[in-house]
């Protein structure tokens, strides 16, 4: 056996670890290849009688929430809408909405979403918890507890606790879809078979990602800003990387919709701010092709203007290639299962532009891992 791997900041570790936090939460909710009936009867039945949830969460759990807000919509059929925990929990208690309320937190004790958590109890609503701490206080006080079994995560930035929550809210929506009848069988399981490869997925192609990555933030060290850019599902997955390098590196960071640039942001794009650009496809999906040539044509215009791209992008994808300054590849896989693949190189990406800037990315200034007081 080969010597194990000593990572010199919990993040990298941490971001290492992702293919087996992602088995230990598969093992939990699937079991030979479907999903576990009574794991999730307990959300179905809160969910059974409603069309309407909102997803109450902040930082990076939020931008689960807005991944999950899809999954739930294109899958199942609801209605579905993500607050700020913060913002939740002052808006008006006169509203004649009836939702089911999902909160998710690493911690299960954010102080913003857990008052949110509190205050759909209050008005009456169902809840449903997803967190990464089996017997915090959210998992307790919660309906429904859904636990994320990533493991303990040290490192300020989330990394492995994010994809496992994407995981749990990608499952669970499948589920429902399943109860609903709102997509065939056969598809389920095929998402659910494709869900069980992930982890082996990511785990061959992290060390590639390093060391691609590693290279080009001393390419992008100089830039003052970034713009992140993706569509659909992937807006969550740019706003999640732009975060990421905002608290890891002290960058600034925006995320957008792509098709948001060329109203007003453009105006910021120069060798200063380089766009990262999520341009993957999944070409059995006709919308995904759809984003995905308005993506290139984007880029075309970008090339044309003179920008910095770095392009997240299918391997061997040679047109946004020759349309980009630089690309990170990622295994081509379905739609809705590619941000859980994505979302790895652009931690990397934040954690070796914090390396860049000397900046200790486990303990950013400012931050704490769990924020406990409002």
């Amino acid at each position: 056996m080969g010597e194990t791997r000593q990572f010199e900041h919990a993040m990298l570790r941490e971001i290492y670890e992702q293919p087996d936090a992602l088995r230990q939460t598969i093992a939990r909710y699937v079991e030979e290849g479907r999903l576990r009936e009574e794991v999730f009867a307990p959300a179905w039945e809160i969910l059974r009688e409603r069309r309407d949830v909102v997803i109450a969460a902040s930082g990076s759990s939020r931008h689960a929430g807005l991944a999950a807000e899809i999954w739930l919509e294109d899958f199942a059929g609801l209605s579905v809408d993500v607050e700020y925990a913060s913002e939740y929990i002052c808006r008006s208690t006169n509203t004649k909405r009836n939702p089911a309320i999902l909160v998710i937190s690493q911690s299960g004790q954010t102080a913003d979403t857990l008052a949110a958590l509190r205050e759909a109890t209050r008005r009456g609503h169902p809840t449903l918890a997803i967190t990464n701490v089996e017997h915090s206080t959210m998992a307790q006080e919660a309906t429904v507890s859904l636990p994320t079994w990533a493991g303990v995560e040290k490192a300020i930035p989330a990394t492995k606790s994010f994809t496992a929550q994407l995981l749990v809210a990608y499952l669970l929506a499948l589920y429902v879809a399943q109860k609903r009848q709102t997509m065939p069988e056969k598809e389920i399981l095929q998402q659910v078979a494709a869900i069980e490869g992930l982890p082996a997925l990511l785990e061959a192609q992290l060390p590639v990602w390093e060391q691609t990555v590693a290279v080009l933030a001393k390419k992008y060290a100089d830039a003052e800003t970034f713009l992140y850019l993706g569509r659909g599902i992937h807006y969550a997955i740019a706003r999640e990387g732009a975060l990421k390098l905002k608290e890891s590196s002290y960058v600034h960071a925006e995320g957008y919709p792509a098709g948001e640039l060329k109203h007003g942001p453009n105006a910021l794009v120069s060798h200063a701010t380089p766009l990262i650009v999520l341009a993957t496809v999944d070409a059995s999906d006709a919308e995904s092709a759809l984003r995905y040539e308005k993506t290139a044509q984007l880029l075309e215009d970008m090339q044309k203007q003179g920008a910095r791209v770095l392009a997240i992008c299918n391997d061997g994808d040679l047109h946004i290639a020759g349309l980009a300054t630089d690309v990170v590849q990622v295994e081509p896989c379905g739609e809705y299962l590619l941000p859980l693949e994505e979302v790895v190189p652009l931690q990397l990406f934040a954690y070796f532009i914090a390396g860049q800037h000397g900046v200790d990315v486990d303990r950013p200034r400012n931050l704490v891992k769990a924020v406990v007081t409002e």
